[in-house]
C-alpha cells in the first residue's frame, strides 16, 4: 500500500513539473528560462518528485498514522464471516485523508490548471502577433488575394493549442479526480462507499499513469525525440539538429518604425 501510494503520487507531481517547466519556457523570456531551469534546479525538482511522496506513504503508513481513531472499524471489516478469514483492510481517517489528498493531488492540480491556462493565453498571443507580422511581410497582390489564409493559420494553432491543453488536462481530472474527491468524503460519511466504486476509482488513476508517457509522446515532438533516445541507447539520429550551423532564409519588414526579422 505504501508503494502504491509513493508511485501515484510521484507520477502526479512529475506532470505538475512538466507544466511548470513549459510555463518557463513559453510564458518567459529563454534566459529567464535558463535561469528558471538549470540542472540543479531539475535535479531539485526530480527528488521532490520522490520525496515528498515518500512522506506521506511509508512514512505515515508504516507508523499507522492513518488509522488513528478508526482502528476498531478497521478490525470489524478486515474479518470474513463467510470464509472465516481476514483481509487486508487499508482505511484513512480524516486527517491522513485531507492531507494526502490535498498534497498529492489538489494543490499539483491547481498548479497545472494555472500553468497550462497561462500557457494557452501566451499561445494565443504569440500566433497573433505572428499573423501581424505575415501580414506585414507579405506582398501586396498576394495579400489581396487570399485574405484569410493568415487568420485560418492563426485559428488553427490556436485550436491545435487548445484541444492539447484540453485533452491533457481532461484526462489528468477524468482519472483522478473522482479517486480523490470520494477520498476525501469517505471518512466524513462513515466509510459508506462501496468497495467496488473505490476500486473503479484507483483503476482510473491506474490507468492515468499508464496513458501518461503515450499521452505526452503524441501531443509533444520533444518528449516523442526524448523517449527514442532513451529507448534507442542515446542513437545521434534521434537527436534535434544544431541551429548553428544551418542557414535559415530570413526577410526583414518595418512596423511603427522598428524593424523585424521573419
Amino acid at each position: 500500500t505504501s508503494l502504491d501510494v509513493l508511485l501515484t503520487t510521484a507520477s502526479i507531481l512529475h506532470l505538475c513539473c512538466i507544466s511548470l517547466d513549459r510555463y518557463y519556457a513559453i510564458c518567459c523570456q529563454p534566459l529567464v528560462y535558463r535561469n528558471k531551469m538549470t540542472p540543479l534546479r531539475i535535479a531539485l525538482m526530480l527528488s521532490g518528485c520522490w520525496i515528498i511522496p515518500t512522506f506521506i506513504s511509508f512514512l505515515p503508513i508504516m507508523q499507522g498514522w492513518n488509522s488513528i481513531g478508526i482502528l476498531d472499524l478497521i478490525e470489524t471489516r478486515k474479518y470474513n464471516k463467510s470464509s472465516n478469514s481476514t483481509n487486508c483492510i487499508f482505511m484513512v481517517n480524516k486527517p491522513y485523508a485531507i492531507t494526502c489528498s490535498v498534497v498529492a493531488f489538489y494543490i499539483p492540480f491547481l498548479l497545472m490548471v494555472l500553468a497550462y491556462y497561462r500557457i494557452y493565453i501566451t499561445a494565443r498571443e504569440h500566433a497573433r502577433q505572428i499573423g501581424v507580422l505575415q501580414r506585414a511581410g507579405a506582398p501586396v497582390d498576394h495579400r489581396h488575394q487570399h485574405p484569410d489564409q493568415h487568420t485560418t493559420h492563426r485559428m488553427k494553432t490556436e485550436t491545435k493549442a487548445a484541444k492539447t491543453l484540453c485533452i491533457i488536462m481532461g484526462c489528468f481530472c477524468l482519472c483522478w479526480a473522482p479517486f480523490f474527491i470520494t477520498n476525501v468524503v469517505d471518512p466524513f460519511i462513515n466509510y459508506s462507499v462501496p468497495v467496488e466504486l473505490w476500486t473503479a476509482f484507483l483503476w482510473l488513476g491506474y490507468i492515468n499513469s499508464g496513458l501518461n508517457p503515450f499521452l505526452y509522446a503524441f501531443l509533444n515532438k520533444s518528449f516523442r525525440r526524448a523517449f527514442l533516445i532513451i529507448l534507442c541507447c542515446g542513437d545521434e539520429k534521434y537527436r534535434r539538429p544544431s541551429i548553428l550551423g544551418q542557414t535559415v532564409p530570413c526577410s526583414n519588414t518595418t512596423i511603427n518604425g522598428s524593424t523585424h526579422v521573419l
